[in-house]
């Protein structure tokens, strides 16, 4: 892969990562918190929420080492539960939301790889729609991962009951670790669900 197509797939993975996080953002304000708003955080404006390593530097080497994956983060959008008109139920909205985010996005892009593939257009236009597409899969299928601070996590604890609270502790204790973990050893685990995704939305294999 090139200098230019390692570019672009990070300028996609920045943008996506923006829209996750705004969403959590506006959320969490359809359910009475304004403190992303409060803090700034409801802006398109990248620079807002980059994450040096989870951004930029993470998703470079994963395109470099030719992994076959890409995913990243960035800064959290800081939202108080606290303040939600629902807790329980806004808490699973505001993490579900950016991933929600994500999976639209894919589903927008990948609709037009579908309905335009008999079409006669150019190579680079089905490179940049379909980066786009995947791109946005993977950001959704790393952030279900049940791993603090990974949306999956604030999902599934939305549903188990207090005495998991110890569990989540852990977790959140060992987090940056567990995230490691899984990205020198486990990466190409999301593959198969990336790819199923993908056919599923375009019609097209990876």
């Amino acid at each position: 892969m090139g200098a230019t197509d390692i570019v672009f797939y990070i300028v996609i993975l920045i943008m996506s990562v923006v829209i996750h996080e705004i969403s959590h953002g506006f959320v969490a304000e359809k359910f009475g918190d304004k403190t992303a708003r409060f803090a700034g955080r409801l802006t398109l404006n990248p620079l807002r929420h980059l994450d040096l390593f989870g951004s930029v530097l993470l998703p470079a080497l994963l395109v470099i080492s030719n992994t076959g994956i890409i995913f990243g983060w960035a800064k959290p959008v800081p939202y108080n539960p606290d303040n939600l008109s629902n807790k329980r139920w806004g808490t699973l909205a505001v993490a579900a939301a950016g991933i929600l985010a994500n999976l639209f996005i894919a589903t927008l892009f990948g609709l037009v790889l579908r309905f335009t593939a008999a079409s006669n257009f150019s190579e680079g236009f089905y490179f940049m729609t379909s980066a786009i597409v995947l791109v946005n899969i993977a950001l959704a299928v790393f952030n279900l991962l049940p791993i603090p601070p990974l949306d999956g996590s604030k999902i599934l604890f939305s549903f188990l009951p207090s005495s998991w609270a110890p569990v989540l502790a852990f977790l959140e204790q060992y987090s940056f670790f567990l995230i490691v973990v899984f990205i020198i050893f486990f990466p190409g685990s999301l593959y198969p669900i990336m790819a199923y995704l993908f056919q599923l939305i375009t019609g097209l294999p990876i």
